[in-house]
């Protein structure tokens, strides 16, 4: 097997070494009630982890996920049951401040995380005047359509795969998609093709707050109410999925499938963690060594692949 094949396959062979490892630990967990009780929140990490594979696709980093996840799922809880067409704008408002957000950072030449980072309190800020303690109702149609039961496989498998197929579709195999990617890997190519850098980065950003809606309202719909610190972890562990799943921090070298893969890596890693017995206070600890171990083993899988070469 060539180390580029080796690299590409890292983040499944990841996710099956975790799954072998709950199956020894835990046997009874690998039926159908036993994943989709695992997986439960698996959806809305997969939605927070895309939206930070689109930013990162720019060599941008965005430290507000987590805190625009909380604040959809309040909105999601609240104005979204109580009025839903006005629930309806204001989430569609958030997608275009998100745009704006990438408009504002292009055009100032700012860094993204600066900018993410202040915007991550201005999120947070909204979500402690929406919903002040944690409470709220989801609407019945959303925790319907997220508490989906489909047969033979649990329903966030399947979504999980059809969200990966779909990004990666748009992402890797269209023409597109490979200006988009291209804005982070060679913008001056870009810019010289004629392609506007500006509009690719607020596409992107768009599409990144859209994923941040998804995200919340899963969320909300998985746990029927919300509080504005209930996805601040997202923003550590979207940044992680779309490193486990093969992504870059620069030259817009991103993996949809790859970042998917590593979302539910981080989503199952939890619950093997807990069949250890480990205790809750050292489970982020022990997340963040399974991602220096696949970091660790990708950078002797580029060692070999650049010896080969």
């Amino acid at each position: 097997m060539s180390p580029r094949t080796l690299r590409a396959l890292l983040p499944a062979l990841s996710l099956a070494a975790l799954l072998i490892a709950i199956a020894i630990v835990q046997p009874r967990a690998m039926s159908y009630f036993g994943l989709n009780l695992m997986l439960n929140l698996a959806l809305p990490i997969a939605f927070a982890t895309m939206a930070q594979l689109c930013v990162i696709t720019v060599n941008d980093l965005d430290l507000s996920i987590g805190s625009f996840v909380s604040f959809c799922a309040c909105v999601g809880a609240t104005w979204l049951a109580e009025s839903p067409a006005f629930g309806v704008l204001v989430l569609l408002g958030c997608i275009l401040v998100y745009a704006a957000v990438g408009a504002l950072i292009h055009l100032r030449n700012l860094p993204s995380i600066v900018v993410t980072l202040g915007m991550s309190f201005v999120w947070l800020g909204c979500s402690v005047l929406l919903l002040p303690t944690p409470g709220g109702t989801a609407p019945d149609w959303l925790v319907s359509i997220v508490k989906l039961k489909t047969p033979v496989v649990p329903f966030a498998i399947l979504a999980s795969a059809v969200l990966a197929l779909a990004v990666h579709g748009a992402l890797m195999g269209s023409a597109y998609g490979a200006v988009l990617r291209g804005s982070g890997g060679n913008p001056q190519a870009i810019a010289r093709a004629g392609w506007s850098q500006l509009t690719a980065k607020v596409a992107l950003y768009a599409l990144a707050g859209l994923f941040g809606v998804l995200a919340g309202l899963t969320l909300v719909g998985m746990t029927t109410s919300a509080d504005a610190n209930i996805a601040l972890r997202y923003t550590l562990l979207s940044i992680a999925g779309v490193i486990l799943g093969g992504g870059e921090f620069v030259g817009g070298r991103v993996s949809p499938i790859g970042a998917v893969l590593g979302a539910l890596t981080l989503a199952l890693a939890g619950s093997l963690l807990s069949f250890l017995r480990i205790s809750p206070d050292w489970q982020i600890g022990a997340q963040g060594a399974i991602l220096i171990v696949v970091l660790a083993l990708r950078a002797l899988v580029n060692r070999a692949e650049a010896r080969a070469a």
